[in-house]
């Protein structure tokens, strides 16, 4: 027998997941197979070349190219600060000599007989990964990084903005209809997860910042907050690099949205635990969710819910989300999935399903339409 799929949003409360913490470029390897790292451990480094710096070192020293190395006081490969005599000219009788002074610091890499220029290399550029998750170090990639495991609560949202932070949960409402306004920010919340419940306002992720929370996870956003958040329009393209103090994420999606009661329970129920966010999006090829990862602990006390669905599958009774108006946002329950593809308003054929809703109304929507909340 035929069965459907697609995609889903994770929330679920125990879950062994890994983290992949790889260098830009191949650099050292700080911690062994088996250490306990915490979320903010560094756990590989290495330099990324710096800047590259051209001097006309002919014109600066009044000589034909061809005469550049024959000044040099300095040679390729040496290290010179800023400021330090690097070429001198010989004068006329050991006077009127013509200096030039390093206009940075760095290695000299070449000197052109052609051009008369001198290439310099700035200071190398650190880069550290640190392990964002707090866990074990399951395996190590030599010269590349790690990576890092451990049995988390994970919730994954549908919109974010901002990169990889970590703090401690903190409910600033008290349900999850609630929207997040300025006043519920506080000064006690800094370098905290600040869990709102409906939609978040911009003045409150201000105060956010402002105070210093290291993220802000609501319902919903609407789209004139995140461009007073932003000062900008956001084009689509992969989130995750602003430059924002706080990162911000939505669990349901844009406009006045309440949180979904399974990712609420489960945010409540893990309030004082740290947490490791990343608001990065990307929502074509190779998508990406933004999430939030809390270790838990064996004995740790967490929300039941319904597990009796293999992962990805369209079933009578399983909980989703709509993806598209005129319902986005709203969260169902599939009670239909008939077989044969139907004509939609836009006179396209697709397959479709029907989702009832808490009130009892019932709608017919396309499977392309909806997201499974995966458990």
């Amino acid at each position: 027998m035929a069965k459907a799929y697609t995609p889903g949003l994770k929330v679920t409360g125990r879950t062994v997941h890994r983290c992949r913490r790889i260098l830009p470029i191949r650099g050292e390897v700080l911690v062994a197979q088996g250490d306990r790292v915490e979320a903010d451990t560094p756990v590989a480094r290495t330099f990324l070349p710096g800047d590259v710096m051209p001097v006309n070192m002919a014109n600066l020293l009044g000589v034909p190219p061809a005469d550049v190395h024959g000044c040099m006081l300095r040679k390729e490969g040496e290290r010179v600060r800023r400021d330090d005599a690097i070429a001198q000219t010989r004068g006329i009788f050991g006077m009127m000599r013509r200096t030039v002074k390093s206009p940075h610091g760095g290695t000299i890499e070449t000197i052109s007989d052609v051009t008369g220029q001198l290439i310099l290399r700035g200071e190398p550029i650190p880069v550290e990964v640190r392990a964002y998750l707090s866990g074990t170090v399951a395996q190590v990639l030599p010269g590349e990084g790690v990576v890092v495991e451990a049995e988390i609560t994970l919730i994954q949202g549908i919109f974010g903005v901002g990169g990889e932070r970590s703090g401690r949960v903190v409910l600033a409402v008290k349900d999850p209809s609630q929207e997040l306004v300025a006043d519920m920010i506080t000064p006690d919340m800094k370098g905290c997860v600040v869990v709102g419940g409906g939609r978040v306002w911009h003045e409150a992720v201000a105060k956010a910042m402002k105070v210093g929370a290291a993220a802000v996870v609501a319902g919903g956003i609407d789209d004139q907050d995140l461009r007073e958040i932003l000062g900008y329009d956001l084009g689509v393209a992969i989130t995750g690099s602003e430059s924002i103090p706080t990162t911000v994420i939505v669990t349901e999606g844009f406009g006045d949205i309440a949180m979904a009661d399974r990712t609420w329970q489960l945010l409540r129920a893990r309030a004082g635990s740290l947490a490791s966010v990343n608001g990065a999006t990307q929502i074509r090829a190779g998508v990406m969710r933004p999430e939030i990862l809390i270790p838990v602990t064996p004995d740790a006390v967490l929300p039941e819910f319904d597990r009796r669905w293999p992962e990805g599958q369209l079933e009578p009774g399983r909980p989703v989300r709509i993806i598209r108006d005129p319902h986005f946002g709203l969260i169902g329950a599939v009670s239909a999935l008939p077989p044969e593809p139907r004509i939609l308003d836009s006179e396209s054929k697709a397959r479709v399903l029907e989702v009832t809703f808490d009130s009892g109304e019932k709608v017919i929507i396309p499977r392309a339409n909806v997201e499974l909340i995966e458990a």
